[in-house]
């Protein structure tokens, strides 16, 4: 078709004193190759016009969460489709219509062709009356399929579709294309339901293309069938990974999404794979956002997290400097507090006379900010593991992580404490001191609900060189 041959014998008229043999074959030829052709450039052109589902979505709204983090998805912008596999570049072996059937086809072809769609469905019928073949039907469905496109009739296309592949001619990548098309001319009309079905359909033929089950959990979270999208999302994840591709960011975003809005446990895990295939302050930021949200830790995770966002870059707003300098002053860690509000006003992030920030500003004022000489006597008089800890906590708040690291082995060894907060703030100052083998080991013996921030931290770890 490509090479030239859509082209030929486009004249169906012929010479009278053509042999009526010749004229037959002419006429089979030009008719079998322009609805070839026809077919190949609709679905290629239904494919350049595709317009993916945007995702603007924010809030994450949960009360218990104070000035909880916002998770922007910025819309995508229209993106290149997939082109379905063209179809043969001469027509299938053996493919010509009865010649009890060909007049009547070619008058159906002309209508097509004109867009007469007053006489379309008369041509369809007589057409199908002395079909005797499965060219024959092959055929009319094609041209079916042609009418159905210009009248952007959906419900005929899906018929003519079937139509085509029930002919038992076209091959299975064929099939996938057409249904792909289907789906691709459903969704840009909204139905979503419908849209899946087809996609579906092409997926069951095609079961390893990747973007084939990427179109299908698209159209299902447009559909708000979002537990469905979620699982379908994760299989486009692992069929690219099996194909050693690596998955677009777009994909995890919309996976994350999907499975964020059905209230899955997998989006906190999906929400890892995203940060740690692609570690960006913005899915730092965005997967803490997700499994403080979904888990809702108490103030020593938050303020662990809010460590990690720190580290990472990912502190971006004014809420996020005001949950970080509240939750370490709850802790009484003043020095830490207030290094993050002087942060956050280098930032032009925090807006000092704003109401946010005034009342946490004026209190951090009458506050005793402990010097290097206070820890010292404070390391002295620490009579337990947790009070070590403690003491730690504040040369970590100073950037001393040696320090800091050997005060929580120290609390570990005393014990009276949590070992897990011992042994993730251990890691932590391990990773940030970049011992990378010892961090690993501390984050590694945390068990329990504080394993899941040392999860968080361990990622960051190996994202460094």
């Amino acid at each position: 078709i490509r090479s030239g041959r859509v082209a030929e014998g486009r004249e169906l008229q012929l010479a009278q004193a053509t042999p009526l043999a010749d004229r037959l074959e002419r006429l089979t030829n030009q008719l079998v190759n322009q609805a070839e052709a026809d077919m190949v450039a609709s679905v290629d052109t239904s494919h350049d016009a595709f317009v993916r589902a945007r995702w603007a979505v924010t809030g994450f709204a949960v009360a218990a969460v104070p000035a909880l983090a916002q998770y922007n998805t910025p819309a995508t912008s229209p993106q290149s489709m997939p082109q379905a596999a063209p179809a043969a570049d001469t027509k299938p072996a053996g493919l010509n219509p009865s010649q009890g059937a060909l007049k009547a086809i070619v008058e159906l072809q002309k209508a097509v062709v004109a867009n007469d769609t007053a006489n379309i469905p008369a041509r369809v019928a007589a057409a199908q009356a002395v079909a005797k073949t499965k060219e024959d039907r092959y055929l009319i469905a094609v041209f079916q399929r042609q009418a159905a496109l210009a009248a952007k009739d959906n419900v005929a296309l899906a018929a003519a579709v079937d139509a085509i592949v029930n002919s038992g001619v076209v091959d299975s990548t064929k099939i996938a294309a057409l249904y792909m098309d289907l789906g691709i001319q459903q969704f840009n009309a909204k139905q979503f339901q419908q849209a899946a079905a087809s996609f579906q359909r092409a997926a069951a033929v095609t079961p390893n293309d990747p973007q084939t089950v990427e179109l299908l959990a698209q159209a299902q979270a447009a559909g708000g069938q979002n537990a469905e999208a979620a699982g379908t999302f994760q299989r486009a994840i692992q069929a690219r990974l099996a194909a050693n591709q690596k998955p677009s960011e777009d994909m995890y975003r919309r996976a994350v999404q999907a499975a964020y809005d059905a209230h899955l446990p997998t989006a906190v895990e999906l929400s890892r794979q995203w940060v740690s295939t692609y570690p960006t302050p913005d899915s730092w930021r965005n997967s803490i956002a997700i499994y403080r949200n979904l888990k809702r830790p108490d103030v020593e995770g938050t303020l662990d997290l809010l460590r990690l966002m720190q580290t990472t870059g990912a502190l971006s707003s004014a809420a996020d400097y005001e949950l970080f300098a509240t939750a370490a002053a709850e802790q009484a860690n003043y020095v830490e507090a207030q290094s993050i509000i002087d942060a956050g006003i280098a930032a032009h992030k925090v807006d000092p006379a704003s109401p946010m920030f005034r009342d946490v500003i004026a209190g951090l004022k009458s506050k005793q900010k402990l010097t290097e000489a206070d820890l010292v006597e404070a390391v002295k008089m620490a009579q337990s593991g947790q009070q070590m800890v403690r003491v730690g906590d504040r040369y970590f708040s100073m950037g001393q992580y040696a320090k800091a690291a050997a005060l929580y082995r120290q609390g570990l060894a005393k014990g009276g404490g949590d070992p897990e907060i011992a042994n993730l703030h251990l890691g932590m100052a391990l990773a940030r001191a970049g011992d990378k083998a010892g961090a690993t080991a501390a984050f590694n013996a945390v068990t329990g609900a504080r394993s899941d921030v040392a999860k968080f931290w361990l990622l960051y770890l190996q994202s460094q060189a």
